[in-house]
């Protein structure tokens, strides 16, 4: 790029290091916010495959009717989320952020009084409700700040918040659950809900205090720092396909996208929403210690995460940088189900899949958002995102009617592994000279 900041760089500096200090600048602030308020939504939204391993028992809840419970977050997700991105785009990021976090985090929190199946269905619609618009709308607030080239390790760091998610969140639902049964005459289940969702209401008030709009706003950087950032960004919305809000309905780019994505959401919810039960399988009961387990593939995940977003920003290659975790991921989940119950390969077969998986994530987004600018990133990113998510929705609901059926999770392990296949191969259909950027 471009914006000529020579002279006012340092003497001697040169016009790449003036700009990779400027963008240095803008992720030191933007990108810790944002990455724990991923952190916090995501193990929200999780945290109830955790609750199951005493909830089901506790509420006489079949493995069916926990994964439609699961599942049926993402119906209240995909009915919202293009209006939720859309009003997103003309209101700004900040206020709307912060209301997405808000209201989660108390829907969150009244989880903890579900007793009936139909209560369960309600509250768990009600989240995906609430939580509708905030990845797409940040993954949309990115490109607002940073141009594609930079944009596949910004979004990497960003995603390895599912991983730390698991990280942390696995062990301390893991403690709450092993620790405070009975404390108030709560089960440790419901002290999970009610302590879990304190961070996301707290995060939604630093929003409005801490975030900003636009490059415009930021009064953190100089007027030639901000110029730098906005001629990046006007230079690459130029090269972008302007299109209006009824084209992108009927891009097919757009639609092979959301079929790509639900395939790697498939493979991320069946691990996300069942890694507990999967670990108990193998014959770990405590959940603090299953708590601890889960951590070990989520702390892989993110570095495979980071590693490969830097080697596909390096590279300006996309595609394969996508496809090839994929196949990984398959592997990882089919060797699963060779060992389900051994305990020590079950895990190392459980963290192959999950750093497989989860790379895919980011490094997905990195392709839509190379083509795709203005109102209609906006509500092509959601509709991308919201379509994609609805195996948010199968992916649980399957795992645990074949369950049921089979008293086994492996058939559902076999489902999810194709569904990773399938979208590997359909990534590496996308020209090259769309999105290698």
């Amino acid at each position: 790029m471009s914006y000529n900041a020579g002279a006012t760089a340092s003497p001697g500096a040169s016009q790449a290091s003036f700009e990779d200090a400027t963008y240095a600048k803008v992720t030191w602030r933007l990108l810790p916010l944002l990455f724990l308020c991923y952190v916090a939504s995501y193990l929200d939204r999780v945290n109830v495959g955790f609750a199951k391993l005493q909830m089901l028992s506790d509420l006489k809840f079949s493995e069916t009717i926990y994964g439609l419970g699961a599942g049926i977050f993402f119906i209240g997700y995909f009915v919202f989320e293009i209006p939720s991105n859309m009003i997103l785009h003309k209101v700004g990021a900040r206020m709307w952020i912060a209301r997405i976090m808000i209201t989660w985090g108390i829907i969150s929190g009244a989880m903890a009084y579900v007793t009936t199946p139909e209560m369960f269905y309600i509250m768990r619609f009600l989240l995906g409700v609430a939580e509708a618009g905030f990845f797409p709308g940040v993954i949309l607030y990115l490109t607002y700040w940073y141009p594609a080239a930079r944009r596949g390790k910004i979004t990497a760091l960003f995603m390895t918040g599912i991983a730390l998610s698991g990280v942390i969140g696995g062990p301390l639902s893991g403690w709450i659950m092993h620790a405070m049964p009975g404390v108030w005459g709560h089960t440790g289940w419901q002290w999970m809900f009610l302590l879990e969702a304190v961070p996301s209401l707290i995060l939604g008030v630093l929003v409005i205090l801490y975030m900003k709009d636009r490059i415009r706003d930021a009064h953190w950087l100089s007027e030639d720092e901000k110029k730098l950032l906005e001629a990046n960004i006007s230079q690459e919305e130029s090269q972008k396909e302007h299109l209006s809000l009824s084209a992108m309905f009927s891009n097919g780019k757009v639609w092979l996208g959301a079929l790509i994505y639900f395939c790697f959401v498939m493979g991320l919810y069946g691990v996300s929403f069942w890694l507990p039960t999967i670990i108990k399988t193998t014959g770990v009961t405590d959940p603090l210690n299953v708590g601890l387990l889960t951590a070990i593939p989520y702390a892989f995940a993110a570095v495979a995460m980071v590693l490969i977003g830097r080697s596909a920003d390096a590279r300006r290659e996309r595609r394969w940088h996508v496809a090839i975790p994929a196949f990984f991921g398959c592997v990882g989940l089919l060797a699963s189900t060779v060992y389900d119950h051994n305990t020590v390969m079950a895990m190392a077969s459980l963290t192959l899949a999950s750093m497989g998986i989860l790379t895919t994530l980011p490094l997905f987004w990195s392709l839509p958002t190379a083509f795709l600018s203005g109102t209609a990133a906006a509500a092509g990113i959601a509709l991308i995102n919201s379509l994609g998510n609805l195996a948010g929705f199968v992916s649980p609901f399957l795992v645990g009617w074949l369950k049921d059926a089979t008293q086994s999770t492996n058939a559902g392990m076999y489902v999810l592994a194709v569904s990773l296949v399938l979208g590997g191969l359909l990534t590496l259909t996308l020209p090259a000279r769309l999105v290698n950027k």
